[in-house]
């Protein structure tokens, strides 16, 4: 097997490490890029394992990568949120469920808590399975403190860590729910669906319309999407989509996403909202390919 071909079979679970460390795909796909020249410059003395290689050139550049973005994170203009995923290389993994909660919008906000090192330890040893050993050579630190950082990076993640229903069949049923009572201006249904204490986070990134702050409260939420309807491009069309591993919205006007919704759904109601609209986060979505009116 070439090189090129070797780097391929390696390629899907090369992005899976980089878009779960950055939370982009565009930034994922240059890490992954970055990855393949070095792979190519590489000597046979540095690879003993081409896997081993490559997860390690990958996870040192989305550390350092994560070192100089903090300051561009803290400066950023409202909540931010993850860029969308709409579908995902399958992994050398196989735990599906376990995926698709690593791959939530929640999910991945919550590892901004983290340290850049903390995170990749925590992602390598609780999602990709890697034993410590192999953690401890792909972040150049000992055994014994991978393991530490290990436990307190589980710890952090397991205080807080949202729990999602995996009945794809209520996921749906609750999607066209929130759907019909958003389109038809129904506030008691779209109350019904909501939990008391459910919360929208909104991206606009300063480029795009947006809540500069979380909405807080089942009345609250409810009032921002029926007041967001109503001032609704005419032409605006949706269509439903897996993104990120949960059941979303995306929202087109004249064919070009306006932006991605996903419900993290729980105990039978919609527990969040997070919406990204900065556009800069919508370059891989696709255009719409059947339109659905909301009128």
């Amino acid at each position: 097997m070439g090189r090129a071909e070797d780097f391929d079979l390696h390629r899907p679970l090369l992005f899976s490490i980089a878009y779960r460390m950055l939370g982009s795909v565009a930034e994922a796909e240059d890490v992954v890029q970055e990855a393949y020249l070095r792979w190519q410059r590489a000597s046979e003395a540095e690879v003993r394992s081409p896997k081993a290689y490559l997860s390690a050139v990958v996870t040192r550049l989305c550390i350092d990568y994560l070192r100089s973005a903090r300051v561009k994170r803290e400066e950023y203009v409202g909540p931010w949120l993850p860029e969308p995923l709409l579908s995902e290389p399958t992994p050398d993994v196989a735990d599906t469920v376990a995926l698709d909660e690593s791959l939530s919008m929640a999910f991945l906000v919550l590892l901004e808590s983290l340290t850049p090192t903390e995170r990749a330890v925590f992602l390598l040893r609780e999602v990709f399975d890697y034993d410590y050993p192999e953690i401890s050579r792909l972040v150049g630190k000992s055994e014994a403190n991978c393991r530490q950082i290990a436990r307190r990076a589980r710890e952090s993640v397991a205080a807080r860590r949202p729990r999602f229903e995996h009945s794809p069949e209520q996921q749906e049923r609750l999607m066209q729910q929130f759907v019909r009572a958003c389109t038809t201006g129904d506030m008691p249904a779209l109350l019904e669906l909501l939990a008391d204490d459910v919360t929208l986070w909104s991206d606009g990134g300063g480029k795009a319309r947006a809540a500069l702050n979380p909405i807080h409260g089942s009345d609250k939420v409810a009032r921002f999407f029926l007041g967001v309807l109503r001032k609704a491009p005419p032409k605006l069309a949706v269509q439903h989509a897996t993104i990120n591993g949960q059941p979303g919205i995306i929202s087109y006007v004249a064919g070009n996403p306006l932006n991605v919704l996903t419900l993290d759904i729980a105990e039978g109601c919609i527990k969040a909202v997070r919406i990204v609209a900065n556009p800069e986060k919508l370059r891989a979505v696709p255009p719409l390919r059947r339109e659905e009116d909301l009128g």
